[in-house]
């Protein structure tokens, strides 16, 4: 969009480069406003698991949306990139990449997840090193499938980066990450802020390979004079960080605040000054982008999972209807929370009176759940055992924060409706747009002015918004959510499921 008025500081360019888009914004410092922005979409294609995106096409996506800025971008004395989590990009001598990257959601290396934690000694081993299990989605598995799969690709790999590492090094020509985003790869230690030499070696990967960890408020560099770039050459370039990180900055988040994200993944978050080691692979114990630490647990199956159910069933998405007992659980490409990453949605329940809009909230209801259940994992324990119609994420004292309800699923009513009855919490919803690109600016003007990027949020009132007070929670509907699946392991875990291929059908 145009400048609507003179800027009264500097400007500052926050980039969210993502699995579907590139999205751009251009900030002025001081008053928070966005002067500017644009946006390209990305190809993602991949089935049976398998998602993938051409590196070169996010480049050519910020390219076009910087130039959809007009003068405003390149006006900019700073820019920062958050990316994609966990995705493998593996580049040649050049910098070009040698085959498609890895995203995040790609879940073909599940395997290489599990025999990797086997190999370096289980569960509570991973977890006390790295912070976390790594599961599909962590780059370290998607290395290693990458070797067994696709070994000449490995062979010639030269360098190993991450989405928001690959972009940034292309605008300074510097090999950097940082804390937030290196903390999911699963071969970097928050005990000493390294690289694990041990795990890089059970992967077969040369350290050499990667790029350097720079300080949280530390200049990556500057903007190189390149071709077609609408930027000006000597503009400072942010570290960058990983989305999820990213949007903590863009909410300016203090400790123990907890987040919903409602996106093409779920995630629910807060920051921490301790770091968290969860065996049960549950909780990530990731990094945040200012030193502290962000505890994540995050779902495949949200926005996009739903809105294929709606679709199915022919039904705009807000058409829910109350009052059914059916249960769904929407793990349309397996699950990452709970631990199913072979799972395929279900229905329990189906009876004559069932109608489309019930199976919709049904839906709903499933990704919620799990969404919750992953929040009480998250926050700090307030008290000892919670009864089953206690809400998940919940305790007993009615003192809970709000939730901040963010993504594109927080400004449609039958999420926000579903969250406020399976929780019992109140929820606030922030009116600012794009959280990821605007915590990539408030990083962008830390570096440019020695200020703290999460105070730059507050000053901005990134979290402001519509607040909706706490309502009764639906305990039936927890209770009927968790017995199926108490009940139905077996029936989400479809590896493990007797095939008939071959075989005589049994009545």
């Amino acid at each position: 969009m145009p400048v609507t008025a003179a800027p009264e500081g500097p400007l500052v360019v926050g980039v969210d480069s993502s699995t579907q888009s590139t999205k751009v914004l251009v900030v002025d410092v001081t008053t928070g406003e966005v002067v500017a922005n644009g946006r390209a979409p990305h190809t993602v294609t991949g089935e049976d698991g398998a998602r993938e995106s051409d590196p070169e096409e996010w480049w050519r996506a910020l390219v076009d949306a910087l130039g959809q800025c007009g003068t405003s971008a390149r006006r900019a004395a700073a820019i920062a990139v958050a990316g994609q989590q966990h995705g493998l990009v593996a580049l040649d001598a050049r910098g070009r990449p040698v085959r498609a990257a890895m995203l995040w959601n790609d879940v073909r290396s599940a395997p290489q997840g599990e025999r990797l934690i086997e190999r370096l000694g289980g569960p509570k081993v991973w977890a006390e090193r790295t912070g976390s299990l790594p599961g599909p989605a962590f780059t370290v598995t998607k290395w290693a499938w990458l070797r067994e799969h696709e070994p000449e690709a490995a062979a010639a790999a030269r360098a190993v980066r991450l989405p928001h590492d690959f972009l940034t090094e292309r605008l300074t020509g510097r090999a950097v990450t940082d804390r937030g985003d290196v903390s999911g790869t699963g071969w970097w230690t928050p005990a000493t802020g390294a690289y694990d030499v041990e795990i890089l070696a059970l992967a077969g990967l040369s350290p050499a390979l990667l790029p350097e960890v720079v300080d949280p408020f530390e200049a990556a560099g500057t903007v190189r004079d390149l071709p077609g770039l609408p930027l000006p050459s000597g503009a400072l370039v942010a570290p960058g960080t990983g989305d999820n990180a990213a949007a903590a900055l863009g909410l300016g988040l203090t400790a123990g605040q907890p987040v919903l994200s409602l996106g093409t993944s779920g995630t629910v978050y807060t920051t921490s000054p301790h770091p968290s080691a969860d065996p049960t692979g549950i909780v990530s114990g990731f990094a945040d982008a200012r030193g502290a630490w962000l505890p994540l647990a995050c779902t495949l199956n949200c926005t996009q999972a739903v809105d294929r159910v709606a679709a199915l069933l022919g039904l705009d998405r807000e058409a829910v209807e109350p009052g059914g007992r059916e249960v769904l659980l929407p793990f349309l490409d397996g699950e990452r929370t709970p631990h199913l990453p072979y799972a395929s949605g279900l229905l329990y329940g189906l009876r004559h009176d069932s109608t489309p809009g019930r199976l919709l909230q049904a839906a709903y209801d499933g990704a919620v759940y799990a969404l919750l259940s992953a929040l009480g994992k998250v926050l700090p324990p307030v008290l000892p055992a919670v009864p089953p119609t206690v809400p998940p994420g919940g305790d007993r004292t009615g003192r809970d924060a709000p939730l901040l309800l963010i993504g594109g699923g927080a400004r449609g009513a039958a999420w926000r409706e579903t969250v406020r009855r399976l929780s019992g919490r109140a929820v606030q919803v922030p009116a600012a747009r794009e959280l990821v690109a605007l915590g990539a600016a408030a990083q962008a003007a830390g570096v440019l002015t020695g200020e703290d990027p999460a105070e730059v949020a507050r000053r901005w009132g990134t979290a402001d918004g519509p607040a909706y007070d706490p309502i009764p929670v639906d305990g039936a509907a927890l209770d009927r959510i968790g017995a199926v699946l108490a009940d139905g392991d077996v029936l989400l875990r479809q590896r493990d499921l007797p095939t008939t291929q071959g075989q005589e059908q049994r009545p």
